[in-house]
């Protein structure tokens, strides 16, 4: 077999493996997704830039791209026939022993994400190479994701960093008692220490002297935070919201109460509020089913 034809097997084969590899998960089609540098940016919030210099960095570290991960499935095989031409070529070198120059790698977290070099990249796992060589810029983070972790893992991670920060500087386990302010999505203690901080300042208007931190957040705690939480346990909408944690449908709802309070007046209450967010963005079993369902298709005649 001539090598020309030996590439175009080889991206047959690479492009086969993405398509099973839908097939495979066909109601969570987002395990496939390649991992995208900015949305991983938005969740590390790196606070500047290194540059490394030339590398040598094991593939199987290389976990995302800066702008083609919608090319990609999530072990980099190819999904679309547009990327079969530059794809072969590639492959082709590879298999003529034609020397290539170093790709470009954002290092975030201790995982690489491919500025330059996609296809280069793809060949590398596809042909089980473990090493190529790199132009590396660091994105620098205090928080390091562990290799082999798919996106719902580093998600976690990410949490169980936040989680820890935010209970180390305020204390806000010490003060309330409460270890269990959990949440789904990543920056929302963020959130959490703004509503601290507006409630602490909204108290103090009315204050010869101003109170402490640790006085807001118990403040917070039992006039805010436990009455929102009350409402959201009687109206029972975690059973619309499945995997959302009480801390979740606070902020949401909070978020949402603010809206309509800003819409009909002050004097729109809570439970009215709650209601309404129930109907407009909860969805029950089969709600579920129908939006991955959704989602799949669309992701696939995008």
């Amino acid at each position: 077999m001539d090598q020309r034809t030996q590439s175009q097997e080889d991206f047959s084969k690479a492009r086969n493996k993405a398509l099973f590899n839908e097939l495979q998960h066909f109601l969570n089609p987002e395990e496939t997704q390649l991992l995208s540098l900015s949305d991983m940016k938005k969740m590390l919030k790196p606070t500047g830039e290194v540059y490394q210099g030339m590398q040598t960095v094991p593939v199987e570290l290389i976990v995302g791209s800066e702008g083609r991960y919608r090319d990609f499935d999530n072990h980099f095989f190819p999904k679309n026939l547009h990327l079969k031409q530059r794809w072969e070529n590639i492959d082709r070198a590879h298999l003529e022993d034609i020397i290539l120059p170093p790709i470009n790698l954002y290092e975030l977290g201790g995982l690489y994400f491919v500025r330059d070099g996609n296809h280069r990249v793809s060949v590398a796992k596809a042909q089980g190479i473990k090493e190529l060589d790199a132009e590396v810029v660091s994105l620098q983070s205090e928080i390091k994701l562990k290799p082999g972790s798919n996106p719902r893992q580093m998600v976690r991670q990410v949490l169980q960093y936040e989680k820890r920060v935010f209970y180390g500087e305020t204390h806000f386990g010490d003060i309330t008692d409460y270890w269990h302010l959990d949440f789904t999505a990543t920056g929302q203690y963020d959130v959490i220490f703004q509503h601290l901080q507006i409630h602490k300042y909204y108290i103090n208007q009315n204050q010869r002297e101003e109170i402490s931190m640790a006085e807001a957040i118990t403040s917070w705690f039992k006039n805010v935070y436990l009455p929102v939480i009350n409402v959201i346990r009687q109206q029972r909408i975690l059973r619309k919201f499945k995997g959302r944690t009480p801390a979740d449908m606070y902020v949401w709802l909070i978020k949402y109460w603010d809206e309509l309070k800003q819409k009909f007046g002050n004097d729109y209450s809570l439970d009215v509020a709650a209601q309404s967010f129930t109907k407009e963005y909860g969805i029950g079993f089969f709600g579920r089913i129908k939006q991955k369902l959704c989602s799949y298709w669309n992701g696939n005649h995008s």
